[in-house]
């Protein structure tokens, strides 16, 4: 595993708090800017803020907008500066809106003068931090993703799982960490018992199948996830024994599926919820998961619920590793989803397993060896 040279400074200063005003610097820390571009980014951040804080560091966290980014981050009490949003599909809003945020995230980045620049690719803040000559580290477990060349980081730090050599960086800048990235979170899950109440599930006997739909407007998406999603609302929509939570990412994609199912709506099988909810809970509580794109897959695979993915783009390293661990199911055609999806009660624990596998610890290892080099 490749590694820098200089190890992390001992020095420790205690505190269980999350991202505070990063203007007001630590004495024996640097300040750091953390950029939430996407909602799977708020809780594989939380733990890594906290640590970081402990180190003595001040950190810059800024969210986008969108994906309900904000919400969870309300959720999860992680301080933020609310700065830019989503500009749909179309490539020319893509960049226009990639540019305008990059103009709407300097102020705070002059204010604070972060040493680091860290994200899990966002591509608004590599723009800044290039622009800007500020070191950036970006944490990917996904290697097709398009880099382009004003976006490209100093560093990038990937599960080992992914060659090194699939990395859109110089083989000496790319770090690695053991398992996948929701290691980082899911060990410090402790379930919540009021989520089926909440849902109004509290006393259904139904096998509960929670269901996220393809990343429409992303780049990588492919139409084949849609025609799988499709496939798979109306094969559960057969079965009355079966309930649905969906979890759109924004309202246009919710609005379009409430206009397409309406019946399934009407008779209770299918519900989208009203409010956010930790994505873990709903996991938990849920008897097999089904995604159109790759967190929430995951974050079941770590915490053993079944798990099927119906994301029609380039199956990368780490998807590919689960597949192979029989952790996640792939189906790939509209006719697997019969064949495929098994639909029984989960017996589950009272309690999610809290081991540790280093996922964190050498993530923010990483990141304090490479604020020492930049002293």
């Amino acid at each position: 595993m490749p590694r820098l040279a200089v190890k992390p400074k001992p020095d420790t200063v205690p505190s269980l708090r999350l991202a505070h005003d990063a203007s007001r610097k630590p004495d024996k820390g640097r300040t750091i800017w953390i950029d939430l571009d996407n909602s799977p980014h708020v809780p594989f951040f939380a733990p890594i803020i906290e640590e970081l804080e402990k180190s003595g560091h001040s950190v810059l966290v800024t969210a986008r907008d969108c994906f309900q980014v904000c919400e969870l981050a309300d959720l999860l009490r992680v301080k933020y500066h609310r700065v830019g949003r989503h500009y749909g599909k179309n490539t020319i809003w893509k960049l226009t809106g990639l540019c305008w945020r990059a103009l709407q995230l300097i102020p705070d980045v002059l204010r604070c003068k972060p040493q680091l620049a860290l994200s899990h690719g966002s591509r608004s803040q590599l723009v800044v931090a290039n622009l800007l000559r500020i070191p950036s580290v970006t944490v990917a477990d996904y290697e097709f993703a398009k880099i382009w060349a004003l976006v490209r980081p100093t560093w990038v730090i990937t599960p080992e799982i992914i060659p090194s050599e699939k990395v859109q960086c110089s083989a000496n800048r790319v770090l690695k960490y053991p398992g996948i990235k929701e290691d980082v979170y899911v060990p410090r899950f402790n379930p919540d018992s009021s989520i089926p109440e909440t849902l109004g599930l509290a006393t259904s006997t139904d096998i509960m199948a929670l269901i996220r739909p393809p990343a429409t407007e992303a780049h990588y998406h492919r139409p084949e996830s849609d025609e799988l999603f499709a496939a798979v609302l109306n094969y559960l929509g057969s079965k009355p024994h079966v309930k649905m939570i969906l979890l759109p990412r924004n309202e246009r994609q919710a609005a379009d599926i409430r206009s397409k199912w309406v019946a399934l709506f009407a008779k209770g099988q299918m519900l989208i919820p009203n409010s956010v909810v930790n994505g873990l809970d709903l996991i938990w509580y849920s008897d097999l998961v089904i995604s159109g794109g790759g967190t929430m897959n995951r974050e079941a695979a770590a915490l053993g619920v079944p798990v099927y993915s119906i994301f029609r783009g380039e199956i990368g390293a780490v998807d590919r590793y689960l597949a192979s661990a029989g952790r996640l199911t792939l189906i790939e055609r509209p006719e697997e989803v019969a064949s495929k999806l098994i639909l029984t009660k989960r017996t589950r624990a009272h309690t999610a397993d809290h081991r540790q596998n280093g996922a964190l610890s050498t993530i923010v290892e990483h990141v304090e060896t490479i604020l020492s080099q930049a002293d």
